[in-house]
């Protein structure tokens, strides 16, 4: 019952948050990040209601869709190479979450064109300026967003973030605050609604709901510690 008792956990402190700012209930969508973890407790999550999950490596989720019931959903969350995107399409993977740069928005534009289909893909923003980390700076989002905007094949839902690491939840406020002022910037430019704001994982989430994510992505909490051997 485990992993059934951390998503009751997990949803009512999302619902909590949600109540704290004023945020209608049911706005924040959980993404249960199933990377590293086993089909059976992926069915675990599956037999209390949980339907939309997360996979970093494109390899990985595609091993473990066929063997899940069909009407979960699966988002790809980790960088995702450009040689690799014809396969991602192809895959059925619903969202593509961290598109990085430009040069990647227009290889998945491209390919998708092919394909015949249209990508949703969420931008990832280096909201910190990590040299580690992956991600539009926020002066180059702003900069590529006329040539960004006007790819053929693409569904730019919204924006995600991997803060830098924090010793208290409250540290990542900052970050998730100005993706959120982002977002807000570039709906003003126009011409897209950009709904999404994927931010908030399983030390975060409560705070992150409470700076506007739509999408919080939660693994260890709700699968336990990960064992990467």
């Amino acid at each position: 019952m485990y992993i059934q008792d951390q998503l009751n956990e997990i949803r009512a402190a999302i619902a909590a948050a949600e109540k704290r700012v004023g945020r209608p209930a049911g706005s924040v969508t959980l993404l249960a990040v199933s990377k590293t973890f086993p089909v059976s407790d992926i069915m675990q999550a599956y037999a209390d209601g949980q339907r939309l999950f997360g996979e970093n490596r494109l390899q990985e989720c595609m091993e473990k869709m066929p063997q899940m019931p069909a009407d979960c959903v699966w988002h790809l969350i980790g960088p995702l190479q450009r040689n690799k995107v014809r396969k991602a399409l192809e895959s059925g993977v619903a969202l593509i979450q961290a598109v990085e740069s430009a040069k990647t928005a227009a290889a998945v534009s491209r390919i998708a064109g092919e394909l015949g289909c249209t990508a949703r893909i969420l931008l990832e923003v280096n909201v910190d300026g990590e040299e580690s980390k992956h991600g539009f700076t926020p002066d180059e989002l702003r900069a590529s967003w006329s040539e960004l905007t006007a790819l053929p094949a693409l569904d730019i839902r919204g924006l995600m973030c991997i803060p830098a690491p924090t010793e208290t939840p409250e540290g990542a406020r900052p970050a998730f605050a100005a993706l959120r002022a982002l977002a807000e910037e570039l709906r003003a430019r126009g011409p897209l609604p950009l709904p999404e704001l994927s931010m908030g994982m399983s030390h975060d989430y409560a705070v992150a709901v409470e700076e506007g994510a739509t999408i919080v992505r939660v693994g260890s909490a709700i699968f336990g510690r990960r064992d990467y051997h």
